[in-house]
């Protein structure tokens, strides 16, 4: 059987983003756009890593420098959990609960959660309008914001904007006021770099770390205190992203879901139960 490359854009222009969004933001992550929204809520998160008051608590856990990967495929697994299977089903319920466990051990002020928030609806939305194989419509978008949201209520968030343009002001104007570097920043912006950088081979990481940086703003570059990419790289990777996501427009469609734990997990090569993720204190 064939399937149309836009066959789910049809299906998906037709459901509410407020009621549907669980089931068009599956759709996103698993068949539409599933490496864009991996790449660029890793972005995100290295956004995040931007703000002293997050870094310094990230730090001082000393995950990021012992334990890199696994705080990564955990964070990762916990996220996939809900955006597979729902934020209420009993899997995503189990990760939502494993994921306020483990954020309970630490004093976080509310508009870091906030903003934490906000990076996982924004940055794939931004990432999609610049290099997506289509834009995402009106529904996804909305959709995106719909489903944190709702996860971040059950995070117990206080103060979570009712609206997609409000929470995305509130997002734009955090960052202005709290990036800003530190060695903190440094730590585990150099640390979660060097992770990404193991992915590869090693005679190729010289070459990968300034393309790695290529997708950083001049905002984020000046947090972390990095050097930034030269222009012709700068735009020698957006041209491939962008050249990349006109290719895709050709290809067959996804048929089967594309999600990170659909496949084998570092951290975890002979699997994994949510209870498992995050670092262990002396109370477990």
């Amino acid at each position: 059987m064939y399937f149309h490359r836009y066959d789910n854009l049809q299906h998906i222009l037709q459901l509410d983003p407020v009621q549907d969004h669980c089931q068009i933001y599956n759709l996103i992550n698993g068949y539409e756009f599933p490496w864009d929204m991996t790449r660029s809520l890793e972005v995100a998160l290295m956004k995040t890593y931007c703000v002293p008051s997050i870094s310094k608590l990230l730090d001082k856990t000393g995950e990021f420098n012992k334990r890199p990967q696994k705080r990564y495929d955990d964070t990762s697994i916990i996220v996939v959990e809900m955006v597979k299977w729902g934020y209420d089903s009993e899997r995503g319920r189990q990760a939502l609960e494993r994921m306020n466990v483990i954020h309970g051990r630490f004093k976080i002020a509310n508009e870091d959660f906030l903003y934490v928030l906000s990076t996982f609806i924004y940055e794939p939305i931004r990432w999609n309008a610049c290099f997506g194989w289509r834009r995402m419509c009106e529904q996804e978008i909305l959709a995106s914001f719909y489903f944190w949201r709702e996860v971040g209520k059950r995070m117990h968030i206080q103060n979570i904007p009712e609206t997609y343009a409000e929470f995305e002001r509130y997002n734009i104007e955090y960052e202005q006021a709290n990036f800003i570097y530190s060695e903190s920043n440094a730590r585990v912006g150099e640390a979660t770099s060097g992770l990404f950088l193991s992915w590869f081979p090693w005679w190729m990481r010289f070459f990968v770390k300034p393309g790695l940086y290529a997708l950083f703003d001049k905002t984020m570059l000046d947090a972390f205190g990095f050097e930034p990419a030269p222009n012709f790289l700068q735009d020698a990777v957006a041209n491939s992203l962008k050249i990349r996501g006109k290719i895709l427009r050709f290809l067959p469609p996804l048929t089967r879901p594309h999600f990170v734990i659909d496949y084998p997990i570092r951290s975890y090569p002979n699997g994994y139960e949510i209870s498992q993720l995050g670092a262990k204190d002396k109370a477990e």
